[in-house]
């Protein structure tokens, strides 16, 4: 399916997808000796569709909503506006960035520090993207809440947000898109499912800005060979770059309306 065609609708006979290399069956099993395949029926290299829109939320000044497989997010953005705390006269902007999760988000989920991680993380992504200095002395707040967790919540999450910030007319170098991949014994898994990373012996997430091929953000997890690594960079770099293309499409059909 074209990338044109990515914001049409969730069509049920051909969902957008932005896989970062040709279809191929699972070289080996991985999680038990026999013959394994992903519970969704893609192959390892292949990442979940994506259905995704901007104006989800009237009050806000720009949101979006993302669905990414099993996990759906929607995130808000407000401002720029006058910070309520006080503020020394800065030349430039203030970012914040709250993630939370439904209580429904998932069957069972220790919240806490991960939702303080995914706020820190979120903000690092962005930081990085946004022309802070078109808003100075001002707030640019972003609220991100998922409200089904199916794995690769964080990703979701960044990608989503640079839409909303988008909608919301916030000046940004590029969009930002975000992509990870589970390490599970020797096979690399893209856009993993909660199954899958219940599984992983390691994980790299990669935040970039596609049209500049700039880097935000990289993290890993786990224990990684330098080949491994190289080769999980560059599935996500790819993805990514895929990504981007769906995201600039979305708000060109949003544009359009």
């Amino acid at each position: 399916m074209g990338v044109e065609a990515a914001m049409a609708g969730k069509a049920a006979n051909a969902p957008t997808t932005y896989s970062p290399s040709p279809s191929q069956k699972p070289a080996r099993p991985i999680f038990e000796d026999v013959d394994w395949v992903r519970a969704d029926g893609r192959n390892f290299h292949e990442c979940r569709p994506a259905f995704m829109k901007t104006g989800a939320a009237n009050a806000a000044s720009g949101s979006a909503y993302a669905e990414f497989g099993n996990t759906k997010v929607i995130v808000s953005v407000f401002g720029p506006r006058e910070s309520k705390k006080a503020m020394l006269y800065s030349d430039i902007g203030r970012l914040n960035c709250n993630v939370s999760f439904t209580t429904f988000a998932a069957p069972t989920r220790g919240q806490g520090s991960d939702n303080k991680d995914f706020s820190s993380m979120l903000h690092k992504a962005l930081e990085g993207a946004i022309i802070l200095e078109s808003f100075p002395k001002t707030t640019v707040d972003v609220f991100a809440l998922v409200l089904e967790s199916g794995g690769s919540d964080l990703p979701v999450v960044v990608s989503c947000a640079s839409l909303a910030l988008a909608d919301a007319g916030i000046m940004m170098y590029d969009l930002v898109a975000a992509v990870s991949v589970s390490c599970i014994r020797k096979s690399l898994i893209i856009d993993p499912s909660s199954d899958e990373e219940s599984y992983q012996d390691g994980s790299l997430m990669i935040t970039c800005m596609p049209s500049r091929n700039e880097v935000t953000q990289l993290t890993l997890t786990g224990e990684w060979s330098t080949p491994k690594i190289h080769e999980a960079m560059e599935l996500c770099l790819d993805a990514c770059s895929k990504l981007g293309k769906l995201l600039r499409t979305c708000l060109r059909d949003a544009a359009s309306v």
